[in-house]
């Protein structure tokens, strides 16, 4: 019988352990397909603010109540790091100029420094993915800028978190572009 205890005991620590590894979905950016010419020589993209939902490690949706769901499935990345450096990766390959996450890693300092700031990043249960937001681009010596944004893009709610992931890394690009063609030029 005390042999069976640490046994028991062995067992069910690893049953915990195994229920409570989660799956993690990596955002796959889709590829840069358009060039867009920017006014600055130089980015900082500063670090994004996100709602608590949107930074949470657990892939959310929002179903047509308004209720958030989590999916119980993890994003591959820290989303607040992750959509900073999707952001400065797609700007950088649009534009062409140097282009880089906070904190500004070179010398001589960024032209220009952008700050987003989300107030809503959700996929819904009716298939559209949203962002809305604003965004500050910050100039040393020169018209400093800002606007709104409010994005939508469809995906397939059947397809699960890596539906979602999908839609997320469209709209990152979607966003980048709007900003590039909007506040950037």
């Amino acid at each position: 019988m005390t042999f069976l205890k640490p046994l028991t005991l062995c067992f069910g620590l690893a049953l915990l352990a195994a229920c409570g590894a989660s799956d993690r979905i990596a955002v796959q950016s889709p590829p840069v397909a358009e060039k867009i010419r920017i006014g600055f020589a130089s980015v900082e993209v500063k670090d994004v603010s996100l709602p608590s939902y949107a930074a949470a490690d657990e892939i959310a949706q929002q179903a047509a109540d308004g209720t958030i769901v989590s999916s119980g499935v993890q994003w591959g990345d820290a989303p607040e790091r992750a959509i900073g450096l999707e952001i400065s990766r797609n700007l950088a390959r649009m534009s062409g100029r140097r282009v880089a996450p906070e904190p500004w890693p070179f010398e001589e300092e960024a032209s220009a420094a952008l700050d987003v700031r989300f107030i809503e990043l959700i996929a819904g249960m009716d298939g559209i993915f949203r962002a809305n937001g604003q965004y500050f681009v910050g100039v040393f010596n020169g018209r400093e800028r800002s606007g709104l944004f409010d994005l939508t893009v469809a995906y397939d709610p059947k397809g699960g978190p890596a539906a979602i992931a999908r839609a997320r890394g469209q709209i990152v690009l979607d966003l980048t572009a709007f900003i590039a063609r909007n506040g950037l030029r």
